[in-house]
């Protein structure tokens, strides 16, 4: 993995990158490295032994680096870790080939929101993206031949005043399968019981900095209760409510403070609006971004949620379709937030635990709504995994002490936006640990020009 790669902003100004956010002014073709990033599905373009194809992003691991370079009648992409390889064309394929052949010069144009359009000199014909991880080829413009010229090196600049800062400009240290401790009480049937996400309980989690939940509900005896994979041969698995009024309480006795719970959710709405309504005290709390025009206006301030008391966001990995589907009432009438209306979030698998990583940065969601999804007015929060299909202790130490620099040089380029959730295993684990990791994002937001 590289070393992180985060410039001043004044030296990524020298290098004329384009904007890294949608919606912005008129930007020069870079003339730095960049990520050929398509609009439509969010997958990088790549050297794949000569053919150019559609990859998920993975920072500098797999030949997705291009330098875009002024020539006569154009531009060339030269593969930036592969001497003299060009971004070229052979009939209505993309390959690669020897810098200066024919068909390693092209058109670079702007084509609004940030995005670019690549074409052979003189024609109709543009390069043009994959919906999977086929082949790039040349074809008719559309939103598959918008590409993104994303810097592999970004600008940022300092984090706002505690008083101007947005929610979407922040980062939170965050627990997946946080009832999955072994301190709460039951998680799981043999042998899944014997391997805990966390290490510590919510109320321990809380007072540690952790301030986003994972929490996977079930229902039992007509009540959401807290399972990993099922509730089979689980005996007395914690409530849900039990775990929400932990945290409602924490917050009501720290003002300022704000956390999100995500659900993975496999109750009913009935049974998950029964178990929200025991909680005391959790409508005091609870911010609705749906009733305050956040997708037209963006997020609230820190200081303005804190000054209400809005100290409490819970999404649900559900669809309002899904719902519909059932009969069902949906989730948002009483609070909970549909998660893929309002956040992306990377695929949470890294690998087993013990092995190869796989550490490429890529939708949960799939091409429908990549990582790179925004809009001028709304940035969705950015749901940043790290780790594995099993927690083993030595294996996730060692990926949280690389936290920080898949979040740089990962799946920073790859969102084209901070993280503002890092979801980690045993989060006091690890050097630097996960909180460490925290509080470095949380001194600095992108740039939001060049």
């Amino acid at each position: 993995m590289p070393s992180p790669r985060v410039l001043s902003t004044a030296a990524v100004l020298a290098m004329t990158l384009p904007l890294f956010c949608s919606g912005a002014a008129s930007a020069a073709v870079p003339t730095s490295s960049v990520y050929l990033q398509n609009y439509r599905t969010g997958l990088d373009a790549a050297d794949s032994g000569g053919t150019v194809a559609a990859h998920n992003p993975k920072g500098n691991e797999d030949h997705q680096q291009w330098t875009p370079v002024a020539v006569s009648g154009g531009y060339q992409l030269r593969n930036a870790d592969e001497s003299n390889s060009c971004l070229g064309r052979n009939g209505s394929s993309a390959v690669t080939a020897s810098c200066g052949a024919d068909g390693t010069t092209w058109s670079i144009a702007e084509a609004g929101d940030s995005t670019y359009s690549v074409s052979v000199p003189g024609t109709s014909q543009y390069l043009t993206g994959a919906t999977d991880s086929g082949s790039v080829q040349l074809g008719s413009y559309g939103d598959l031949a918008r590409w993104y010229l994303t810097p592999v090196s970004y600008a940022t600049t300092g984090m706002p005043s505690a008083d101007t800062r947005t929610l979407d400009q922040v980062t939170f240290l965050t627990a997946h399968n946080a009832f999955a401790n072994g301190a709460d009480g039951n998680f799981a049937s043999f042998p899944v019981s014997l391997f805990p996400n966390q290490d510590r309980g919510i109320s321990s989690q809380l007072a540690d900095g952790v301030r986003g939940f994972m929490l996977d509900d079930y229902t039992v005896s007509n009540q959401a209760v807290l399972c990993h994979n099922s509730c089979d041969g689980v005996s007395s698995p914690v409530p849900l409510a039990t775990d929400l009024q932990r945290i409602v309480d924490f917050l009501k006795a720290h003002p300022g403070q704000f956390a999100t719970v995500f659900l993975e959710d496999y109750a009913s709405s009935d049974v998950l609006k029964s178990s929200l309504a025991s909680v005391s005290g959790l409508n005091d709390v609870l911010y609705r971004p749906d009733q305050e025009g956040v997708a037209a206006k963006g997020w609230p301030t820190m200081a303005d949620l804190s000054a209400r008391g809005k100290q409490l966001l819970i999404f649900s990995d559900r669809t309002r379709a899904s719902d519909t589907a059932s009969g069902w009432a949906t989730r948002d009438t009483f609070g909970v937030m549909y998660q893929r209306e309002w956040t992306v979030e990377n695929y949470w698998s890294m690998g087993a635990g013990l092995g190869d990583s796989d550490w490429s940065c890529y939708s949960r969601w799939g091409t429908d709504r990549p990582l790179t999804t925004d809009s001028a007015a709304f940035h969705p929060l950015f749901v940043m995994n790290q780790f594995r299909d099993y927690p083993i202790g030595s294996t996730i130490a060692t990926d949280n002490g690389k936290l920080l620099n898949r979040a740089q040089n990962f799946c920073t380029p790859a969102a084209r936006k901070k993280p503002n959730y890092l979801a980690v295993d045993r989060y006091e684990t690890g050097s630097p640990t996960p909180l460490t990791t925290v509080g470095t994002l949380n001194t600095y937001i992108l740039a939001p020009g060049q």
